[in-house]
């Protein structure tokens, strides 16, 4: 009884070990074993919402959640930015304490690629350190609401990523802690060089390809002046007709402008809100506008001189921005505006910028916005003439890039022809977008049918005949329905003229089928392999451009520089005719030996139209008659063996 007494201790004893020595249960990751930035995602809740839809992909669901930046770095994070990477098509309705940092105002699709966002109010993340522990000041809570499709509760829509988009911080996949929560501690990359120190009050101005500068140069209780100051730095990027816009955020509304104005001159919602309380007697006829979010356009060119409009450095140009390269003098466009405040920024010291910026124009590229960073205060030459310089109040900088989003469609085409066939390979079947009208019955997927020159005159909606009996000539199939047009405002053919031992030659013709005018025009064309050889463009200035590879930048000569747009013809049923612009490209084959001219290299790769990208045929022309190159070569040599040997 006493040795059974005893091995039931014994196995009790070794239990108890055992017990003791298993590893314990894994715990979720904490923010306290985070030394950087701490990000967490929570999923709140979600339901289903209205129209209940029988295909469960396309089901609309709402969902709230939050995001919470902690920085728990040595180093305070200045004007903070964290990608979210939505990808339910979520169409987010608001987020609290922070912007879309490309410039979309809410509610906005960001379920396609995920979205960046930028702090707002509070850009700036102090440190435990500086704040002795505030979390107040060390971290922000963003809220979230919005819609998502396709993932039904209880299940849920996790983003594919957080992360922190600041320079020189590296973020690993996120981690999930229990059913709702993603969790990653973004670390400083020891690798990467920042050009400021920790003791720098402001961040560095950054590069971009246009940069908008917003100087408060005057600032008054209750009010202040600002320069507004857009500056290209891409030798491809243009603006014409520049339409600029921004989101007031505390109800701020615009007073007086210099060099431009508002496209809607309107003081209604100010006398009928809140700021008539707050400015019983001010004259609001004089009050240019009340919108939350203006568009802001230029001054023609008659008001430069203006002594209450103009007499502004940059402006009235009636909204035209060139590359650098073309005029340094003509890249920069300004203006002044004066912002009145509304409680609690009142102070003269307490000033909020405008958010969510965004500049398009008419035929040029996309960009995309950051948010307004606090840089250092910018220097004047001092306005009394002596030589030192004025610093302004404040400062802000926006940074907008060139962006072609796969949403977004061109808004100019090419088409090509040779010397060897006489067909066009006319712009792809809708290359600009397809028709809205969705009862047209045109095909938006049929190819497009070729065509004779003469038809390029033609707008498309007078060139079915020519197409058709085209087609008919050349035993070619017609489809049925017919194809869509391109719908492109300017259209540009690239005709290979001639190909010869030493050289080459290409005709290049630009057709505006808009009523716009364009001045200061230019084309841009990479030739991928044949750029080298470039020799003369004997109608447009061209040169081959030294920082952008294998491109050849043309534009039009003194007198040629003046794109008109489409105009009625000679009589009154004479279609409409298009402003059109022409010139020959000469090109040695010293520099490109063994290109193949006829075959690919003699054809642009990318064509610009005012730094706008424009869509390429998917096909060249058939070269079925004409062959260079080895197997030719042999050819002829076996042809003359043959007729030798005959003679024989």
């Amino acid at each position: 009884m006493a040795a059974k007494s005893l091995t039931i201790l014994i196995l009790f004893s070794l239990l108890s070990i055992t017990s003791s020595q298993s590893p314990p249960k894994a715990q979720p990751p904490s923010s306290d074993s985070c030394n950087g930035v701490w990000l967490t995602y929570t999923y709140n809740n979600g339901k289903k919402l209205h129209p209940f839809l029988k295909t469960p992909s396309k089901q609309p669901y709402s969902f709230k959640s939050d995001l919470t930046i902690l920085n728990n770095d040595e180093v305070e994070l200045k004007a903070w930015r964290v990608y979210v990477g939505f990808r339910q098509k979520e169409i987010l309705v608001s987020a609290s304490n922070a912007v879309v940092a490309d410039g979309l105002t809410l509610p906005a699709i960001v379920g396609e690629d995920g979205a960046v966002f930028a702090g707002y109010p509070q850009a700036d993340l102090k440190t435990g350190i500086q704040t002795a522990g505030d979390i107040n000041q060390m971290s922000v809570k963003v809220e979230f609401e919005g819609t998502q499709f396709g993932v039904a509760p209880p299940n849920v829509p996790w983003p594919t990523n957080i992360s922190i988009v600041n320079d020189g911080y590296n973020c690993p996949l996120p981690s999930r802690s229990g059913n709702f929560t993603l969790n990653t501690c973004c670390i400083r990359d020891p690798d990467f060089k920042s050009n400021m120190t920790i003791a720098d009050e402001f961040l560095p101005r950054q590069k971009g390809d246009l940069t908008i500068m917003y100087d408060v140069t005057k600032s008054y209780e209750g009010s202040y002046w600002a320069q507004v100051t857009m500056t290209n730095h891409n030798p491809l990027g243009r603006l014409d007709y520049w339409q600029l816009s921004w989101d007031w955020m505390q109800d701020e509304f615009i007073n007086n402008m210099k060099g431009a104005y508002p496209d809607i001159v309107d003081a209604n919602d100010c006398a009928n809100g809140p700021q008539a309380e707050k400015y019983p007697g001010l004259d609001w006829s004089t009050v240019l506008n009340c919108q939350r979010r203006p568009t802001i356009i230029d001054l023609p060119p008659q008001y430069a001189n203006d002594t209450t409009l103009g007499k502004i450095p940059f402006c009235c140009r009636n909204g035209t921005i060139l590359p650098p390269g073309m005029d340094e003098s003509k890249s920069t466009s300004s203006f002044l505006i004066q912002v009145n405040k509304m409680p609690p920024k009142m102070n003269q010291s307490l000033i909020d910028p405008p958010q969510n910026w965004q500049i398009k124009g008419i035929l040029n590229p996309n960009y995309k916005c950051g948010p307004p960073v606090r840089v250092s205060p910018s220097e004047f030459p001092s306005p009394t003439g002596l030589p030192v310089n004025t610093t302004v109040f404040a400062s802000w900088q926006v940074v907008c890039n060139i962006t072609r989003p796969k949403s977004v469609s061109p808004k100019c085409c090419v088409s090509f022809s040779a010397y060897f066939n006489e067909s066009i390979v006319p712009c792809r079947t809708c290359a600009c977008g397809c028709p809205k009208n969705t009862g047209q019955t045109c095909s938006t997927t049929a190819p497009a049918m070729f065509l004779p020159p003469e038809a390029q005159l033609i707008p498309f909606d007078n060139r079915t005949k020519l197409a058709l009996a085209w087609a008919e000539l050349n035993h070619q199939p017609i489809p049925n329905p017919l194809p869509c047009s391109d719908n492109c405002g300017v259209s540009i053919n690239w005709h290979l003229s001639t190909d010869y031992s030493n050289g080459w030659s290409a005709r290049i013709t630009v057709f505006n089928w808009e009523e716009t005018n364009f001045a200061d025009w230019f084309i841009a064309t990479e030739l991928k392999n044949a750029a080298p050889g470039f020799q003369k463009a004997y109608s447009f200035n061209g040169t081959l451009m030294n920082n952008v590879n294998n491109t050849i930048f043309m534009q039009g000569l003194e007198g040629l520089n003046y794109l008109m747009g489409e105009t009625n013809g000679t009589k009154p049923l004479d279609p409409r005719v298009p402003g059109k612009q022409q010139s020959v490209l000469s090109f040695t084959k010293k520099l490109t030996p063994g290109i193949r001219v006829a075959e690919r290299d003699g054809f642009p790769t990318k064509v610009y139209f005012n730094g706008e990208e424009c869509s390429l045929p998917k096909i060249l022309p058939r070269n079925s008659g004409y062959k260079k190159g080895p197997l030719t070569i042999i050819s002829i040599v076996i042809a003359v063996l043959v007729l030798i040997f005959i003679e024989q």
